[in-house]
């Protein structure tokens, strides 16, 4: 059975950082392809970064330039470092492994950009 576990969330003043943590379980994670969405309060869940299985990368414009999305086999796990956080990014944020047209999602972690 495939398990994905989020952590990292939490408190950081506006312009600080934080990474996130998407770990998987239960399949051959250097097959994945990890994706990150967040989603506040009445809306929708929106994609802002995602790395294929041959690690490349894209990001939401909201988030280019300030997060990177890495993945690390070894670890089976996948990190989102987010810098230069902004009120903004307050948000929920939620990871998605994918293979071969199933998609696998974590519980979530709460992120507050607040002073």
């Amino acid at each position: 059975q495939v398990q994905v576990v989020e952590s990292g969330g939490g408190l950081v003043q506006p312009g600080g950082s934080l990474i996130l943590s998407c770990a998987a379980s239960g399949v051959s994670f250097s097959t994945l392809t990890i994706s990150w969405y967040r989603q506040g309060t009445g809306r929708q869940r929106d994609l802002i970064a995602v790395i294929t299985a041959e690690e490349i990368t894209t990001y939401a414009d909201s988030v280019k330039g300030r997060f990177t999305l890495s993945k690390h086999n070894a670890e089976n796990t996948a990190f989102l470092q987010m810098n230069s956080l902004r009120p903004e990014d307050t948000d929920d944020y939620y990871c998605k492994a994918s293979r071969a047209g199933r998609a696998y999602w974590g519980q979530g972690t709460r992120v507050t950009v607040s002073s």
